[in-house]
């Protein structure tokens, strides 16, 4: 990516340039210390005087409003503020992202003062010299600050430093955020510098500009005007950058000129646009092209002939894809498509700001929407991607601390789709995206998780921790066997990504690793889970039994055994739990394929994966009371145990008895009001019980064959 300079030859302000500010992409104005302010065409490259300032004013910064977040095709800022100066420098001030908090500068140090009274005010020292600039993007919440000392520094909204340059030749005089808080870009003598949001630069470019004072994008983010030290304002457009899917590379190398190189043969496809691309996105073996008024749709299997359909709204912010459509964020809304260009729907909810959404924050599959709400930092909405409309029963899905990051699966049934995020903490945790009645758990997968992605051909998560990167083959092993978890992980050392990596991507068993230097490092996981995860989603059992002996790896049994639970294949699961040598676990395994009745396994495979108050409902639903309150018998949990036999007025005494058997297997006298109140006059007969068990369980075992002749006898009828 490359900025590309244009520079009149005679400057037109006689003046240094202070301030710059664009009303439409084609249209900015400029003020000088010569006291004038300028209107600039880019379209016909024609400048005129609109104001002459009263020789006492010095202009130091320009506003328009209202501030143009691309809500409509037309929309133009008609009145702006102007701040002046009489000789005194008031040097940097911006708004915080909610409009609730001011950034200013005050010396060398930076201060955070919220509007409340009372708040507390954010105060550090954030260079060793004057700090001449700040700003502070509302998309990503970060803050830029340029100083005297001839560095440009990122911080968190906290002031946590997070990048820091090596000190330049001049004093940074000008930092500026793109809309989308995926670049800035640096201004200084005679420079101009583009960077990626995390600090590394991607292009410096040296204009005859003297100092660059001031630095505005235009709303759409492919262009920038600075006002510069010798009268001039120099322009430079986003270029050449760069998407890459598979064995696609697609560069823009114009404004309105796209190539794509196949790298297998070498062939070269050029795209022509009839407007300047905005935003474009390559996935799923399509690429997808916003202009500044229409969509482009390619698929990767012909150039030549793309969808094209008119925007509703304006300037796109956000492209994101999964493999059966593609959502579109601007101003106005977010829009999901399918590829042949149908409109299927538009989400929405009270207080929904579209202007500060990012990749973190909205993440697409192919049944489901997801949305962190901007107002409470705790809450994702989730939608279904047919409608629009709230998924499930409309309930929220609510954390505990601020979430930062979230990613939903791609792959398998929408009953059985995910949702991964990370919290302030930096913890990782898994969910159902399902919310029907029941409170879905929320379960911790892992800690220092600075960044994460789940494998577009299955549900194979990925992330860095901290010192390492780990590869969670079947997240799903929380909800089914969670002692069995980190034999399902690949872990490798992480230092070689240097500090602060990110995940660009995960494509197949391919992942996409950017350092903090910019540069890019590919990394291949084993593709032996990914063809697991294929045979298990067909039920081909065997060929996964068979396909975990050739590979011989611990981690491959112990997929399976998590699957096959999953699944309800305990015949499976039996071989995969003998590999990985739980025998506890076989034996469990086998006394559940005694078991009489196919209600009693069901329960007795819910119970293996935790799910307690599962198995019990099943079993009462079946009329299976004493297996229900058998099964807390065998947990201990007395409580419910008593419970349920008063409840339904059976098996009193047999919960009396183990009571009593289990507090003399440790020398303790009973103290429960409510057992001391229940044995009270009862005389316990383990023989009388003995019976009354071999009974239920000969009851059980003749319902079960009954129901299962009388299926037999309405197949052959």
């Amino acid at each position: 990516m490359r900025l590309k300079i244009s520079l009149l030859k005679e400057p037109k302000h006689q003046e240094l340039v202070s301030c710059v500010g664009w009303t439409t992409a084609e249209e900015l104005y400029s003020c000088s210390d010569d006291h004038q302010i300028v209107k600039w065409n880019l379209l016909t490259s024609e400048t005129s005087q609109i104001v002459k300032l009263p020789d006492d004013i010095y202009p130091i910064d320009l506003h328009w409003f209202p501030k143009s977040l691309g809500i409509k095709k037309q929309t133009q800022a008609e009145s702006f503020v102007l701040t002046s100066s009489d000789g005194t420098p008031v040097y940097s001030v911006v708004w915080g992202p909610d409009s609730e908090k001011v950034l200013y500068t005050a010396g060398k140090q930076l201060i955070i003062k919220p509007l409340q009274p009372n708040a507390k005010v954010l105060q550090w020292k954030a260079h060793d010299g004057i700090i001449l600039k700040v700003d502070w993007n509302s998309v990503n919440d970060l803050i830029l600050s340029a100083g005297e000392d001839c560095k440009y520094k990122v911080w968190d909204s906290y002031g946590r430093p997070l990048y820091n340059s090596q000190p330049h030749e001049h004093p940074i005089t000008s930092v500026a955020w793109a809309p989308d808080g995926e670049l800035f870009a640096v201004g200084s003598f005679h420079t101009l510098r583009l960077c990626d949001k995390t600090g590394w630069s991607y292009a410096l470019e040296k204009p005859n500009t003297g100092s660059i004072f001031n630095i505005a994008w235009s709303i759409d983010g492919t262009q920038i005007a600075g006002a510069c030290g010798n009268g001039h304002v120099v322009f430079a457009h986003v270029v050449e950058q760069r998407w890459e899917w598979k064995n696609f590379q697609v560069t823009l190398t114009k404004r309105r000129t796209m190539q794509v190189r196949n790298v297998l043969n070498d062939a070269v496809d050029l795209l022509e646009f009839r407007d300047r691309v905005i935003k474009a996105s390559l996935n799923y073996a399509h690429l997808v092209v916003s202009t500044s008024l229409q969509c482009y749709v390619f698929s990767t299997k012909n150039w030549n002939t793309p969808l094209i359909f008119d925007l509703k709204e304006g300037t796109v912010s956000l492209i994101l894809q999964a493999e059966r459509h593609f959502l579109l964020v601007d101003g106005g809304g977010i829009y999901l498509y399918s590829y042949e260009g149908r409109f299927i729907s538009s989400p929405k909810f009270p207080g929904m700001r579209t202007d500060i959404l990012n990749a973190q924050t909205v993440s697409l599959s192919n049944d489901t929407i997801a949305i962190k709400d901007k107002a409470d930092e705790k809450i994702i909405f989730l939608f279904e991607a047919s409608t629009g409309k709230p998924l499930g029963d409309g309930k929220l899905l609510s954390h505990k601390n601020e979430i930062l990051e979230i990613a939903l699966d791609q792959k398998g049934l929408t009953n059985d789709r995910k949702i991964a995020f990370i919290d302030k903490n930096r913890d990782l945790y898994i969910t159902s995206v399902k919310r029907f009645g029941k409170e879905e758990q929320i379960i911790k997968l892992g800690t220092m998780v600075h960044t994460l992605a789940w494998s577009d051909t299955c549900n194979i998560l990925c992330g860095l921790q901290d010192t390492r990167f780990t590869v969670w083959y079947y997240p799903n092993t929380v909800y089914v066997d969670r002692d069995i978890l980190p034999k399902t992980l690949y872990e490798r050392d992480a230092s070689e990504f240097s500090k602060n990596p990110h995940i660009v991507s995960f494509v197949g068993n391919q992942v996409t690793i950017r350092r903090a230097d910019g540069s890019l490092i590919h990394i291949s996981i084993s593709p032996y889970p990914g063809i697991l995860h294929e045979y298990v989603s067909s039920s081909k059992w065997e060929d996964g039994v068979r396909l975990c002996r050739f590979v011989k790896e611990q981690t491959m049994w112990a997929c399976l055994a998590a699957m096959a639970v999953a699944n309800r294949d305990m015949t499976t699961a039996e071989i995969a739990y003998a590999a990985i040598g739980e025998i506890d676990k076989v034996q469990y395994i086998n006394s559940i394929k005694d078991l009489p009745s196919k209600e009693s396994k069901m329960a007795h495979i819910l119970m293996f994966s935790g799910n307690i108050q599962e198995a019990e409902m099943v079993l009462l639903q079946a009329g299976l009371v004493y297996q229900a309150i058998q099964i807390n018998i065998n947990l201990y949990n007395w409580e419910r145990a008593l419970e349920l036999a008063v409840k339904y007025k059976t098996h009193v005494d047999t919960v009396l008895a183990y009571r009593q058997k289990f507090l003399e297997t440790f020398g303790k006298q009973e103290t429960n009001k409510r057992y001391l109140q229940y044995a009270e006059g009862l005389q316990i007969d383990w023989e009388k019980i003995k019976a009354k068990i071999e009974m239920e369980i000969t009851k059980e075992r003749e319902q079960s064959s009954s129901s299962q002749s009388s299926k037999h006898i309405g197949l052959k009828h």
